[in-house]
């Protein structure tokens, strides 16, 4: 089961209601950069927040504030807040615990701007990042100094699928008095609830399966309230890195049938990955369904479902690669994921192109490691598009 009833509901009902002046079932569009008072002294008490209000969109629009609502009632936090992209939540999410002088220790396997904000733009701000060795808790320990602030980390990891034992790596930020920070894009709460095994922040890129069209850009933080509160006083607010009113409604209405579509797309993927474990022209498959992922087990215990992403690479490497993605018809060759089409990207030089090749390898993403996003399409005919892409 992808997600019990429960969250189901939630989907649809959390942080929305009927307008109460119009009766309209559906959040309106609240696209309106700015908001009326009815005199000065309440103009002061609602920019002073003495008075619950709004005042100007980038302070809060309800709109937006209808989607944080939603997502953090699907992630079981205590509060969110929306930003206009996924690396504006992450960024931000990072910067609101890390200060000049202070390190972060982060996990070797990442979405590959995160890598590079923390790896060339952190030490911009006098902080700096290790990534650790492997997957193992051993290696995150190992990897924390004495001016180390945040541990930060996905699971299952973009593109290699990497699995970390999310309540094994909280027992250790616990140990040492730090905040655990996972990217939970790619399970989505659908399928993961980190905050539930102890991490501290949760961050999505919601232009993935939150919106799972791929019309809208977004992001959103979830967290301790006091934390997502100074956040939006203090990094986003000022940093400008929020999102627009008619985008947080295109997720809204994206994450209404979110847990219909995981179900689908995680059956597509597991039967794909099945398919292309037992292709002759398939070199290896990353997907954690597989019993011979290493981390099958560990995900198996802390996922509801393995996820809708896989990578693998071709016999024959780049050049293979390559070929296969000239040839498919019906996956789209297109840099993003969580879509209802099923897309294919080569993340060496695309999505991780940023990331030093040297680290890249260390890292498993080869030069010839093809990554899928699988859709909502029929199996049978993606099955198909990839044996005849494959077929030369």
């Amino acid at each position: 089961m992808i997600a019990s009833p429960r969250f189901a509901t939630l989907a649809v009902h959390a942080g929305e209601s009927p307008c109460p002046v119009t009766g309209a079932l559906d959040t309106p569009i609240y696209q309106s950069t700015t908001f009326t008072s009815a005199s000065a002294d309440e103009m002061a008490a609602v920019y002073g927040e003495q008075k619950p209000g709004y005042m100007y969109t980038r302070y809060g629009n309800p709109t937006i504030h209808a989607l944080e609502l939603k997502i953090a009632a699907l992630e079981g936090g205590e509060a969110a807040i929306a930003t206009a992209s996924g690396m504006a939540a992450i960024s931000s999410a990072i910067l609101g615990y890390v200060k000049a002088g202070d390190h972060v220790v982060a996990a070797r396997s990442l979405y590959g701007a995160a890598y590079h904000f923390l790896d060339q733009k952190l030490p911009r701000f006098g902080a700096s990042a290790t990534f650790a060795a492997s997957t193992r808790i051993e290696d995150f320990e190992k990897s924390i100094q004495p001016n180390t602030r945040l541990i930060y980390f996905e699971t299952p990891s973009n593109p290699v699928l990497d699995i970390i034992d999310i309540a094994g790596l909280a027992s250790l930020a616990r140990s040492r008095n730090l905040p655990l920070m996972i990217d939970n894009t790619f399970a989505s709460p659908a399928l993961q609830h980190p905050l539930a095994l102890g991490v501290t922040v949760v961050v999505h890129s919601a232009t993935k399966y939150l919106c799972g069209h791929g019309d809208a850009l977004g992001g959103v933080i979830i967290g301790p309230k006091a934390y997502i509160v100074d956040l939006g006083r203090e990094i986003v607010r000022d940093f400008g890195g929020v999102i627009s009113p008619f985008n947080a409604w295109l997720i809204l209405r994206g994450i209404h049938t979110l847990p219909l579509r995981m179900a689908a797309q995680c059956s597509n993927a597991q039967q794909l990955a099945e398919f292309l474990a037992s292709h002759p022209r398939v070199e290896r498959v990353n997907y954690p369904g597989l019993i011979s992922h290493a981390g099958h087990d560990l995900a198996r215990r802390q996922m509801r479902a393995f996820g809708a992403m896989i990578s693998f690479e071709a016999k024959g490497g780049y050049e293979s690669g390559r070929k296969m993605m000239d040839r498919v018809k019906i996956f789209a060759r297109a840099a993003s994921l969580g879509d209802t089409r099923s897309l294919v990207v080569h993340p060496a030089s695309a999505s991780h192109r940023a990331v030093p090749r040297e680290q890249r390898i260390a890292a498993g993403i080869t030069d010839g490691l093809v990554r899928l996003s699988i859709g909502v399409e029929a199996v049978e005919d993606l099955m198909a598009d990839l044996d005849r892409a494959l077929a030369f």
